[in-house]
């Protein structure tokens, strides 16, 4: 570029990582096909397109973080950059929409419906008499097996405080980072970072708790298959946030953002607010109601 940053626009380079991302995907995606049917190979080359993702990921974001940290970023690509994570946070509502929606809809039509309710009176009499159109359920005749539940004011409740207190210490970084005292961005950063990963720790037990003791598993019927596709997304996103913050915290211990530029560590704290918010709306309606 043979302008500065602040009077044109920066027009990235070409670059190879979309095509590596790619093929790292697509290697990944095939293998797991494979996989799934049985295949010896399978796991090795799902493995090879996950070091391939991982290359890519370091590589294309660390050229983002140099690109940055020279100034070649100014305003407008600021506003770029928020725009796209905004949309990406946005894509992330919808994808949990879609899966509330889900137990929404089993818990408030589907399952009545099959208990008799409604118009569903005749397919209870003709293929589930005596189902009762309970919640949590197995499905009619106990197709997917006796379980227990998870108390929420155990586990779910501790991990609910975790999360909330790990929103509180992602905030007080943001003001530390504000005022330029590294010290205590960092500390903050840090105590939000073990928050996370703890977070993901006790979830793990519970579901070992689920598996082992409760008999509660995705084959559970409608009531297991929602609430690990939800509780079990929700993790996986916690703990990308956690990794996504373990980089932050790094790139602030060797001097990275300014009190006046950080947005890549806005971005990761607009991600973990979502990711709170959306842990509080679980733990209402999959834990408690």
């Amino acid at each position: 570029m043979s302008h500065h940053a602040s009077d044109s626009y920066y027009v990235p380079h070409g670059t190879r990582w979309p095509i590596i991302g790619s093929l790292g995907l697509i290697t990944m995606m095939s293998s797991a096909a494979f996989w799934v049917n049985n295949s010896e190979v399978a796991p090795w080359t799902f493995l090879a397109g996950v070091l391939i993702l991982i290359v890519m990921l370091f590589g294309w974001f660390g050229e983002v973080i140099r690109e940055s940290e020279s100034g070649l970023y100014n305003a407008q690509v600021d506003q770029s950059f928020r725009m796209g994570m905004m949309w990406f946070i946005f894509s992330e509502v919808m994808f949990f929409a879609v899966f509330f929606g889900a137990l929404f809809y089993a818990r408030m039509f589907a399952v009545p419906w099959l208990g008799g309710e409604g118009t569903g009176a005749l397919t209870n009499d003709l293929l589930w008499q005596g189902y009762s159109a309970t919640w949590p359920t197995a499905g009619p005749a106990e197709l997917g097996g006796e379980f227990q539940t998870i108390p929420a004011f155990g586990v779910p409740f501790i991990n609910t405080l975790i999360l909330l207190s790990s929103g509180l210490t992602v905030t007080l970084a943001h003001h530390a980072l504000k005022m330029d005292n590294r010290p205590r961005l960092i500390f903050w950063l840090l105590a939000t970072v073990f928050l996370g990963f703890f977070f993901v720790y006790l979830q793990i037990s519970e579901y070992k708790e689920a598996y082992q003791h409760l008999g509660l598993t995705l084959g559970s019927g409608i009531y297991g298959s929602t609430f690990f596709m939800l509780t079990g997304f929700h993790g996986m996103h916690v703990t990308l946030g956690a990794i996504m913050l373990t980089v932050i915290a790094v790139r602030s211990m060797r001097g990275h953002f300014k009190p006046e530029n950080h947005f890549g560590f806005e971005a990761v704290a607009w991600y973990w607010h979502f990711v709170d918010v959306v842990w509080l709306g679980l733990f209402i309606f999959v834990y408690v109601y």
